[in-house]
């Protein structure tokens, strides 16, 4: 190859190196969309519009909510991970992206780790253990008690396979050795409705409207998921006081990963831009009133914190023996 025709190259090889750079530094140059797999009003929902809102004001651009329904968040998730990775599509990840790689290995198209760019875990949603307002199980104690005399005559309901009801109450069945009967629903609203109704024993909610059902005295609070007591239920005791310490850990996640392969100075101005409209105090006490535990780590936390998590969930869906199906 002549000098001139490898100076060519060089020269354009340059050009491409610097507008690529210059794209990166403008970005976001259009829209931003934000994947939720779940419904309008939802938690992950609401917090992706409360963080959207704040998010295109810093960064000069809109902020899309894409609701893609179906398959517990599965749908939202492999629509993120074949999209371009360009930081124009962020999905706003539940603890699914982990739970249905495991429980659907082999069949989800897509792969946690390798197919995605953790940019910050954006707030944790830990759950209070509820029973119907006349319940005759008062404590957890009660609850377990009970399970103990006869397999599967304690009932518990939950949003459906694979959610953060169903886990936290097979970790529970797991920790006492005692086989309880899971009542799958299509939604935690419908779920707790039954267990008001004193159909359904008993569920793990997130702690999201909790507060107003029991001053209506529809539901009782016998325990949270906290590593301590929360301000809105003082009298509430954690899962550690009643003897079942860890709940914590198993805690349902909001947060925001983008396509592998995003430019690392994109993540690194999405994430600082996220992390900064989480700690207002503002958004701060707004997801506080939703039950929300604002975390906002940096991209290298968030990746930690991802793998933790899969092993925890991977660990719990073997021993309990969980399905895809219910």
């Amino acid at each position: 190859m002549s000098n001139a025709i490898w100076m060519r190259w060089v020269g354009l090889g340059m050009a491409l190196a610097s507008t690529i750079a210059l794209a990166q530094s403008d970005f976001p140059a259009k829209p931003i969309k934000f994947v939720v797999g779940y419904s309008v009003g939802g938690p992950t929902d609401v917090i992706a519009r409360i963080v959207g809102i704040d998010l295109a004001n810093t960064l000069g651009q809109p902020v899309l909510i894409d609701n893609k329904l179906g398959a517990n968040g599965n749908i939202a998730t492999e629509f993120a991970a074949s999209a371009p990775a360009d930081g124009y599509t962020i999905l706003v990840n539940t603890l699914s992206l982990n739970v249905n790689a495991i429980m659907s290995q082999g069949r989800v198209k897509y792969d946690p780790v390798k197919d995605f760019a953790p940019i910050t875990l954006a707030v944790a949603l830990p759950q209070y253990l509820i029973v119907g307002y006349d319940s005759p199980y008062k404590t957890v104690a009660d609850l377990i008690a009970k399970a103990k005399v006869a397999p599967e005559s304690v009932s518990f309901g939950s949003a459906g396979a694979g959610g953060s009801a169903h886990l936290s109450a097979a970790l529970l069945a797991t920790r006492t050795q005692t086989k309880m009967l899971h009542v799958p629903f299509k939604g935690n609203a419908p779920a707790m409705t039954e267990v008001m109704a004193g159909r359904v024993d008993f569920m793990f909610y997130p702690m999201v409207g909790v507060s107003e059902h029991e001053a209506q005295k529809q539901i009782r609070i016998l325990a949270a998921t906290t590593l301590k007591r929360t301000g809105e239920a003082p009298n509430v005791p954690t899962m550690t006081e009643v003897g079942f310490p860890g709940f914590e850990e198993y805690v349902g996640p909001v947060g925001f990963v983008a396509p592998a392969g995003t430019p690392a100075v994109i993540l690194e101005k999405l994430a600082s831009s996220i992390r900064a409209t989480l700690t207002k105090p503002t958004i701060e006490q707004k997801l506080k009133q939703l039950g929300s535990v604002v975390v906002a780590s940096s991209p290298n936390e968030y990746k930690q914190w991802l793998k933790e998590d899969h092993a925890r969930w991977a660990q719990l869906i073997k021993t309990a023996d969980i399905k895809d199906q219910p």
